[in-house]
Formats: C-alpha cells, structure tokens, sequence
C-alpha cells in the first residue's frame, strides 16, 4: 500500500452521506458540517463554491472540487444569493435564522432540490471521519482543489450520477467505493498540476530509485527495515540511498518509516477488537509496549486513550 492508497485506508467511506441536488436559481447553502473532506461534482449547469479560506471558484459540468474542512463553505447558483439552508454536523439542515427544516423537498432516492426540472445538478459526497494515514495527504492539500472537466476525461462523474439514484441490495457499498474512485482520481491529478505544490515524500514516488524504496516501506512495514535492507532493495549504495531519500523526502528513510507505522497504527487500533499488541505485530514492532512507547511519543498519548478518543479530523 503507497500513500495515496493509504488515503482510502484513512478517511475510506463507509456509510459516507451522498446526496444529487437537482436546482434552480436563486438557490445557495451554507454548509458548517465540519467534515474533514468533501467531493462536489458538478453534473450539469454550474455552481459557485466559496470556502470561508480560499478564493471563490466556478465550477462547470464535469468539474470536481475537493473541500478540505472543517472550515465551513458555501455553494450557490452566484455567490451573492443569500444562503437559504444552513448545513450543520449530522447533516441536520436549519434555516440561516436556526429554524430546524426536519425534511428537504424529496425528488427520488438521495436525490433532492428545490424543482425536479432545475438546470443544475450537483453530487455531493461527504467523509464525516478521518484517519491519520489520510491525513498524511490531506494536510497537504489547500482548503479547495479544483480539478475541471478539460484536465482530465473519467466516467465516474456520470457513473456515481446514476448509481446515486438506485435502490437496490448493496448499494450503500457501491456508492461508497465509487466516491473513493472519485476522490482518488481527482487527487491524483490535482496533485499531477503544476504548481499544486504535492508533499516532497508524493513527488519522491516518480523517483526511479526512492519511489522504490518508499513503495517497499509502505508495501510491507513490519519487515525489520535497516537502511542497508532498504538500499539493497532499491539497488543502490547505503550512502547514496540515504543522501536521496532525505533530499527528495524531507527526512531519513528511518524517520519516515517510523512515521508511517505509527500512522497506520492510529488507524488499526480503531477497527473493531484490535488489540495492541495485534497491531504492533502488524507494523513492525516487537511488543505492545515498545509501540505504545513510540506511539505516546508521537502523538502525545497512549493507544487506549487515542481509541477512546474522537477520530482524527481535519
């Protein structure tokens, strides 16, 4: 597993909120659901989207916006249409002067709006939690990226369209698999953008020589790493691959892999009957003791009390 894949190991959508917003202008919504990440596709018409921490952008069919949260955003036909829906955590949707709207106008499965005819359609997909692997590549991204429609050529906008509106046995997992399709694709091509400023260590997988060490870290990190195993991995020298590694990486092969495994253990310590000792195991430590040393070292608690604690977000 590479950092990007990660990503879908940290914030993977299970159950995530999905909505087809089918509107006609004047429309705006004020969205403060603090979600650590959102997708907004647009199918059709446009939209404006305007994060409290970045710049208004316009957004065309076919054009993806990843929201970095937990800042709050609006969307609307123009950004000076007053906001006629306030969208608060858990979805409970009120109007801007706090009167509960317990029911949206329905217009099918997921799908809602304010006219079943209006000339713009948007999806929306919302990850309410967020690991600490996915954090790795989250943190690195601005609080809006907008990837547009003439940059890049994927079904999958017009695929979750569809799917969106079914009912069938199952569907709740497509649905939340095809978003993750979705939020990957568009990462990897915001990142792919000139001047999208990718972390050091994402760039470093084109690297024909770190890419390949970093793919050995990420792909198995409870082997016992030295630099000289990893070198000879990637085939080269122990200096050489030391030297490039931190100058393509920003740190020593062995301060990213310690980094790593503690970020995938913050994640497996929360699944369902993990011990913490079981997880050691899987990344690379002797004893639930030394992990939950190293751990309390890096994020300043214990695993029992990052389990019991709210997910990592933002």
């Amino acid at each position: 597993m590479d950092a990007v894949a990660g990503l879908l190991d940290g914030p993977r959508a299970r159950g995530a909120f999905l909505l087809r917003s089918i509107l006609t202008p004047p429309w705006s919504m004020l969205v403060r659901d603090e979600a650590p990440l959102t997708v907004v596709a647009v199918v059709r018409g446009d939209a404006w989207i305007a994060p409290e921490q970045a710049e208004t952008a316009r957004l065309g069919a076919g054009d993806v916006a990843i929201v970095r949260g937990p800042g709050p955003y609006l969307v609307a036909d123009d950004p000076a249409t007053p906001p006629q829906v306030v969208i608060h955590p858990g979805q409970r949707c009120t109007t801007p002067d706090g009167r509960e709207l317990f029911t949206m106008t329905g217009l099918g499965v997921r799908t809602w709006g304010n006219g079943p005819d209006g000339p713009t359609m948007l999806l929306t997909g919302t990850y309410a939690a967020q690991g600490a692997v996915g954090r790795r590549l989250s943190d690195a991204l601005p609080p809006l990226a907008v990837v547009p429609r003439d940059s890049w050529d994927t079904p999958l906008v017009p695929l979750l369209a569809t799917e969106i509106g079914k009912d069938e046995p199952g569907q709740a997992a497509v649905l939340d698999r095809l978003l993750d399709l979705l939020l990957i694709a568009a990462l990897r091509e915001w990142f792919a953008r000139p001047g999208a400023a990718a972390p050091a260590w994402y760039r470093a997988h084109a690297d024909p020589v770190v890419g390949r060490a970093l793919r050995a870290l990420h792909h198995d990190p409870a082997r016992p790493w030295t630099v000289a195993a990893l070198a000879a991995e990637a085939g080269i020298s122990r200096a050489v691959l030391a030297r490039r590694f931190t100058a393509l990486v920003g740190e020593p092969p062995m301060s990213y892999l310690t980094g790593w495994r503690l970020a995938l253990a913050a994640d497996l310590l929360r699944e369902p009957g993990a011990t913490v000792g079981a997880v050691a195991r899987l990344v690379g430590y002797g004893s639930s003791f030394a992990l939950s040393a190293a751990f309390k070292r890096r994020y300043g608690v214990s695993p029992r009390r990052h389990v019991d604690a709210p997910t990592m977000a933002g």
